[in-house]
């Protein structure tokens, strides 16, 4: 067996649970978005308090440590592979390193929503449900606003982390603007088709 590159291998694993974390991260954005908040429209205020402090702690356990282990490991990988004395590669000057900032500088701006916006409202929002003591309406409301708008976010955050392996791209400031537009579209289109899904099967 050949000598193995430290550097790489960290590289590897790195990139492997980047991805694996980041999958549970937006998969429960999408969960919260586009099936619990239709169902949650559905229950009484008995069901709630049966079922939110069961659920929503769990989830949102998931869902926040999800985003810090991806943020972390995107960092780690963008030192590794942009930044560091081994980089094969730099956030400067070409094509590929300006679409990572991209996808970071959004994931960046999703991991801040979750942890200093989305769980500190959702925290009150559990409580409220267990006390009986609903949290004030602008709390709720922030923190659906900023779940929205993280899942706005993820869809051209997504194409950002793709696009820097490699692609026709260029760097002209309407691809960029083009690719937050579809991103745009794609999840009005998720928001619409799920309130409409029908629950029989």
């Amino acid at each position: 067996m050949g000598d193995v590159n430290l550097t790489e291998l960290f590289n590897i694993l790195f990139r492997w649970f980047h991805v694996v974390f980041g999958i549970m991260w937006i998969g429960l954005l999408y969960f919260f978005n586009f099936v619990n908040a239709n169902f949650a429209k559905t229950m009484d205020a008995e069901t709630k308090k049966k079922v939110v402090p069961e659920l929503m702690p769990r989830a949102l356990y998931f869902f926040r440590w999800a985003a810090m282990i991806t943020f972390i490991l995107g960092l780690a990988l963008l030192y590794i592979n942009y930044l560091g004395p081994t980089a094969s590669s730099s956030l400067v000057g070409n094509s590929r390193g300006h679409w990572i900032s991209f996808g970071a500088l959004l994931g960046t701006i999703m991991w801040f929503n979750v942890w200093f916006v989305i769980w500190p409202s959702q925290r009150k929002i559990i409580n409220g449900v267990k006390t009986g003591t609903p949290a004030a309406p602008e709390i709720i409301t922030r923190a659906a606003n900023f779940s929205k708008y993280n899942v706005y976010l993820s869809v051209p955050m997504t194409f950002g982390m793709l696009a820097a392996g490699g692609h026709f791209l260029h760097d002209e400031w309407y691809w960029y603007v083009g690719v937050l537009a579809l991103g745009y579209f794609t999840a009005s289109g998720l928001y619409k088709h799920g309130a409409k899904v029908a629950t029989e099967v």
